[in-house]
């Protein structure tokens, strides 16, 4: 199968690239789905296309977060674009509150491609690495077709208006929120929102379901920093219970977390090992399955992965 035409149709989706080019329902609000978290966050799933794997619908947008604070609504990512004003529309059937802040995961247009529908006014804020790769939405590793020039075509509207680096908090009491940067994974900016009262995180697409994830290296990835990314976050967020991911279709929980970590690890150290051994990258993706524990534990099988060649030449080219 072709990485374009699948990459956004699994539960690792990273890019929404299925999107690009293929036919798309109508944007609304009834295609979107609010899930109740906690009293005060909600996940809205759905946007653009809904692929089925292994019996599991699976949403090409990625997974937005709504937290209702006393000011107003702060959305973590608006999906892809043509999903901004569908996601405005479902919020008013939760709250009268006007959406304040935008918290932008990363820089993958099924998750910023809403920002340029919202007010100007609304403030939106993302990891500095983040920041600079929204100004020129880079093609994605692995994927031919450009990505949309979102921010060029808006004259700048939807962009980051506040950055941090490593850390950052907003807000206060049952309204804080807890930003982190814990290395390269998934992109080079991947964030973490935290939201320390409600003992939730949301992690984007630096854990966005349980599979192989997309390294997309034009825009920072890194195979080989990956496994240490995740250990890092599993070490900070100790007082954690649910963990929204990019794209999967429940939350999940940092059990669940530490068990992707472990993952990846598994998936780097096969990559390299077949390298140091002599054997070539396409003897790699020919015979390489995803080990019995991790298919146990809901980790699609090796039938149902898009191409991971372009991913295993990302660590291959890591590997000295």
């Amino acid at each position: 199968m072709r990485r374009g035409l699948v990459l956004g149709a699994l539960v690792l989706v990273g890019a929404g690239a299925a999107a690009i080019g293929a036919p798309q329902p109508t944007p609304s609000a009834d295609a979107l789905q609010a899930e109740k978290i906690r009293d005060t966050l909600y996940v809205i799933r759905g946007g653009g296309r809904t692929v089925q794997i292994g019996g599991v619908n699976i949403p090409q947008a990625g997974t937005t977060a709504a937290f209702i604070t006393a000011n107003g609504v702060v959305l973590v990512d608006t999906k892809l674009p043509g999903w901004g004003t569908p996601i405005i529309d479902k919020l008013k059937e939760i709250t009268s509150k006007p959406v304040t802040m935008i918290i932008n995961t990363h820089t993958h247009f099924d998750h910023v491609g809403g920002n340029v529908e919202f007010p100007a006014t609304v403030e939106v804020v993302a990891q500095e690495t983040t920041a600079a790769l929204m100004k020129e939405m880079r093609p994605v590793t692995g994927i031919p077709t450009p990505m949309p020039k979102i921010f060029s075509d808006s004259g700048g509207r939807g962009l980051p208006t506040r950055t941090f680096t490593d850390r950052l908090t907003i807000g206060r009491g049952d309204d804080r929120i807890d930003l982190y940067y814990f290395g390269r994974a998934h992109t080079g900016g991947d964030a973490w929102v935290v939201f320390p009262a409600l003992r939730v995180v949301h992690a984007g697409d630096a854990f966005a379901g349980k599979g192989v994830p997309p390294l997309d290296a034009s825009n920072g990835a890194s195979g080989v920093e990956y496994p240490r990314t995740i250990a890092k976050a599993v070490a900070a967020l100790t007082d954690i219970d649910t963990v929204i991911t990019g794209h999967y279709q429940t939350s999940l929980t940092m059990t669940d977390l530490k068990t992707f970590g472990e993952f990846v690890r598994n998936f780097v150290d096969a990559v390299q090992s077949a390298k140091k051994a002599g054997r070539t990258i396409d003897d790699f993706v020919r015979d390489w399955k995803i080990p019995e524990r991790f298919q146990r534990e809901g980790y699609a099988s090796t039938e149902h992965l898009r191409s991971i060649k372009p991913d295993v030449e990302v660590i291959w080219n890591e590997t000295k």
